[in-house]
């Protein structure tokens, strides 16, 4: 201990959460808001019918409470709102198709899937309100905001190859608090009591990953964040210096922090803009798309048929496969899938694409899928992993039975990036994808303009009406 106190953190993001208006976002940043909130409510409708969400709401009917606002996938069904934004981040997140942060920095490589706490917060509080799609738009860029910022400065050791928390769950519930706390109109002092609410409730482990738990991670940050808000509305209390403070959450989850990649650098500039938002082409963790897409360009490039493949050497890095999120050495099931390198190239080899249809269960057990994942070996390349937690590379090795070799290296801009995004035309290709036998087409046309549109509508109601 050096006996200086440290810059105040909470008390400045609740400051600039409550000062914040629409009027003060960058036209930028509100448009890749509204690329988010699409492919957001797209995974989230998908992962409505998964098993996992099909619990949550079964949980949630148990539960019972006031009706007050929409429980997707329930038939319209209503929920107390803490309750929804649970229900509703578990489905956003039981696909692990919704987008991640991605750091810059060396020491640390995925921050956190951003989007779903403060969408699922944002959802639930503007249906009970009526929030105006301005200030749905804005709550929604200031969870965002809060959360990266804070997933930037706290020491690398809270995440993979440290102490292994799930930062969706650890850190999500400042997003979702921080979006909660701005429709609710929460003074500058109550929304820095919402906070250290959320920081003391704050959870999620990453040994969940492949299970159902890991979505579970999601859904609770929605939840506690807006059960802080609330908690906060009502004159419950907490810590001015719960993150910063001795004993608080970035010296218990990280054992410290780095105050100025947070202290004075809140919108400047936004986290939804730098280091951004990786929107998913795959529906699995996103540091394996850059491989996906490498064996993709591989196989059709020399048309390599699946009999062709004698084995597959894949050299990777630290932040890709164990101690990194793929830690699935051989998948059996989808979810294991998502985490899992030998699959995710298999998939490739067999099908040439890893949709949906892919990461399913019937799929993954298959005869074929299970022997190919048995040719596939990934390592830890030491001049890949020489480059930093914040360089995801991969470099494929495909060998024939007639005793070729191909070699392939991922895209220095992986698809969906920042700096290599989806098209607007795709995001919405992805919304169909996702939405299709769950939602009738007219009113995936209905939600897709008005989502396009969410600047200029009065109350947000709409867009949630026409996906019930």
């Amino acid at each position: 201990m050096t006996g200086i106190e440290p810059p105040e953190v909470t008390r400045q993001i609740a400051s600039f959460i409550a000062a914040t208006r629409f009027e003060d976002l960058p036209d930028d940043a509100i448009q890749v808001a509204v690329r988010c909130v699409l492919d957001g409510m797209a995974v989230m409708i998908a992962g409505t019918q998964e098993a996992c969400a099909t619990i949550a709401r079964d949980y949630v009917r148990s539960v019972g409470g006031k009706e007050e606002v929409t429980v997707f996938g329930a038939g319209g069904r209503r929920s107390p709102i803490h309750l929804a934004a649970f229900a509703n981040g578990i489905a956003g997140h039981a696909l692990d198709y919704d987008d991640t942060a991605l750091s810059l920095e060396k020491d640390r490589s995925v921050l956190i899937h951003p989007t779903m706490p403060a969408l699922c917060a944002a959802l639930a509080v503007s249906e009970l309100t009526g929030a105006s799609g301005p200030e749905f738009l804005t709550a929604f860029v200031l969870g965002f905001e809060t959360e990266v910022k804070v997933a930037e400065a706290i020491h690398p050791d809270h995440f993979a190859g440290g102490r292994g928390f799930h930062s969706s769950g650890t850190i999500g519930v400042f997003g979702s608090a921080a979006a909660a706390a701005k429709l609710m109109k929460l003074t500058e002092e109550q929304t820095c009591h919402a906070l250290a609410i959320a920081a003391t409730m704050s959870a999620g482990l990453g040994v969940n990953h492949g299970t159902m738990s890991k979505p579970l991670n999601m859904g609770r940050s929605a939840e506690t964040g807006v059960t802080a808000a609330r908690l906060a509305s009502l004159g419950f209390d907490g810590p001015g210096n719960a993150l910063e403070g001795g004993r608080g959450f970035f010296e218990a989850f990280g054992g410290g922090f780095a105050a100025e990649k947070i202290v004075d650098r809140l919108g400047a500039p936004f986290a939804i803009l730098d280091p951004g938002s990786s929107i998913k082409p795959y529906p699995s963790g996103v540091v394996g798309h850059p491989g996906m897409d490498a064996m993709k360009t591989l196989v059709t490039l020399h048309d390599i048929a699946p009999g062709d493949v004698a084995k597959v050497v894949v050299r990777t890095g630290l932040n890709v496969i164990a101690p990194g999120p793929l830690r699935v050495a051989h998948a059996r099931t989808a979810l294991e899938g998502k985490f899992c390198v030998p699959f995710q190239m298999a998939a490739m080899i067999l099908r040439r694409k890893a949709g949906l249809a892919e990461f399913s269960d019937d799929f993954v057990a298959s005869e074929a899928c299970q022997a190919m994942q048995k040719r596939v070996t990934a390592v830890i390349a030491p001049d890949i992993a020489a480059l930093g937690k914040d360089k995801i590379v991969f470099e494929i090795e495909l060998h024939t039975h007639s005793g070729a070799v191909h070699v392939q290296r991922s895209e220095e801009h992986y698809r969906g990036g920042p700096r290599n995004p989806l098209t607007w035309e795709e995001l919405v290709e992805k919304f169909r994808d996702c939405s299709e036998g769950v939602i009738e087409k007219g009113a995936q046309d209905t939600f897709i303009a008005n989502c396009r549109n969410i600047a200029d509508l009065p109350t947000i109601l709409p867009l949630v009406k026409s996906l019930i």
